[in-house]
């Protein structure tokens, strides 16, 4: 029987999508990743991750196992919790970026405490895609278009995206004056994929552009501060700095679908998830779509 360390480097590497990411998840070393997931294959004799241009990739019988394991530490994840906590008791855990913790919700959560100070609340800020079952998360915050298969997923803030810098790194005041693009000293965060998308909106393809990459948003943004380069960033995350003038914009795009989402495992949730979940909606920009979310919510709830 394989080990559960390998195992559960395994099911981490491949739901994450490099050994690299998977290392910094368990804080352990790239090279341990790469002997747990070695030694998986020697004893199952099987391939379960092949090279690609951009990394690593499944093969059909890693596949198999990603998805097994992730069903069976989320088992056990619910196993044990289900006997070490009352559901009332345990803490509602809320998943997110550390930048959109830091910008949006920790500068709203006082509200949230003076409110229910009966909930207890725990914001695990996360880079990664995190995984609500075998994580046990509760409630995630996650950017994109709102495409996940087998979740539950409600708009939150549909930001429009800007390109944005210091003041002090060009005098320009758009894309177009500043030339040539592939000139520009371009920051993102290396968790983020984002910039593909948006990058194809100003006619930029950095799948083929180099680019700085920086270990979190937090750093990109502090970068961007700094007058170190231009960056594309959801809009809601740069407001402040733009409203202070520590940044100005030079571009900016609507979302079209793109933004963030409240994501939930399916099924009934709990009062005090349910309860998080509306004060997150109440507390979005856009009050109509939430009230209107609110409606369909309250609908599907009473209907048989």
């Amino acid at each position: 029987m394989p080990t559960l360390a390998s195992l559960r480097a395994f099911e981490i590497a491949a739901r994450l999508g490099s050994y690299s990411a998977a290392a910094r998840a368990l804080n352990v070393t790239h090279a341990a990743i790469s002997q747990h997931i070695r030694s998986l294959e020697t004893h199952l004799d099987e391939k379960l991750f092949t090279r690609a241009a951009r990394g690593m990739e499944l093969t059909q019988a890693g596949h198999a196992l990603s998805e097994s394991l992730t069903e069976g530490f989320g088992m056990i994840v619910s196993g044990v919790q289900a006997i070490t906590d009352e559901r009332t008791h345990r803490p509602v855990i809320i998943s997110t970026t550390p930048t959109f913790a830091e910008v949006w919700l920790m500068p709203k959560l006082g509200g949230f405490w003076t409110e229910h100070p009966d909930i207890h609340l725990q914001v695990q800020p996360y880079m990664g895609l995190s995984n609500l079952r075998s994580e046990g998360i509760d409630v995630a915050i996650r950017f994109g278009a709102g495409d996940w298969p087998g979740l539950d997923v409600v708009p939150l803030l549909m930001s429009p995206f800007a390109v944005v810098c210091s003041p002090d790194y060009t005098e320009a005041e758009s894309l177009d004056e500043m030339g040539d693009l592939n000139e520009i000293y371009w920051i993102f965060s290396e968790f983020s994929s984002e910039q593909y998308a948006w990058g194809n909106r100003i006619g930029m393809d950095f799948k083929q552009q180099d680019f700085r990459e920086l270990a979190s948003n937090a750093l990109t943004l502090s970068a961007v501060r700094s007058g170190l380069g231009v960056s594309i960033q959801s809009r809601v995350l740069v407001e402040d700095d733009i409203a202070s003038g520590r940044m100005k914009v030079l571009y900016e795009g609507d979302p079209e679908g793109i933004g963030y989402y409240i994501v939930t495992l399916p099924g009934v949730l709990s009062p005090q998830v349910k309860t998080l979940r509306n004060w997150l909606l109440r507390n979005a920009e856009d009050v109509t779509t939430v009230e209107e979310i609110e409606t369909e919510i309250s609908e599907e709830s009473d209907a048989p």
